[in-house]
């Protein structure tokens, strides 16, 4: 469990060390937005009080306490399958890399009444009206290596 612990240790970090960065340093709440790499990488302040690509974002405090909830019961749920089922490496990796993008959305509803969304990528001629960071990023890698690395590890 410490493998869980650590990788969510240091996904927290970092989404929360880049928020500050770009929304405090960089003063990118006032700003709105600043071009990185036109058209391809950009940040665009976004309040998301909701869930993904801001569904369910008109519920004000029940939605935000509702979501703080959620949060707290998968990541609870995550701690105890990989602890019951105990993944490999990888899996164990996974599940911090959820848990930590998870508990980092959890701060900003906290911090800020909603999570701080700040990358933009567009690509190919599509315009991407929305932004996500670094622990929306994480939560999918995470999940995604759940789905393929979360089953208990095979004795050889």
């Amino acid at each position: 469990m410490t493998t869980v612990f650590w990788a969510g240790f240091w996904t927290f970090l970092l989404d929360q060390a880049s928020k500050y960065f770009v929304v405090h340093f960089l003063d990118l709440r006032v700003r709105g937005e600043i071009d990185v790499l036109p058209p391809f990488i950009n940040l665009r302040m976004a309040w998301n009080t909701g869930i993904n690509f801001g569904l369910f974002a008109d519920n004000g405090d029940v939605a935000r306490w509702f979501l703080i909830g959620m949060a707290f019961v998968i990541c609870a749920a995550v701690l105890f399958w990989v602890h019951k089922d105990r993944p490999g490496r990888l899996g164990l990796i996974s599940a911090g890399l959820l848990i930590g993008g998870a508990l980092g959305n959890v701060v900003d509803r906290f911090l800020y009444g909603a999570v701080a969304d700040f990358l933009n990528m567009t690509c190919c001629g599509i315009s991407n009206p929305y932004a996500f960071n670094v622990a929306d990023i994480t939560i999918f890698i995470g999940a995604f290596g759940l789905v393929l690395w979360g089953g208990p590890q095979k004795a050889t």
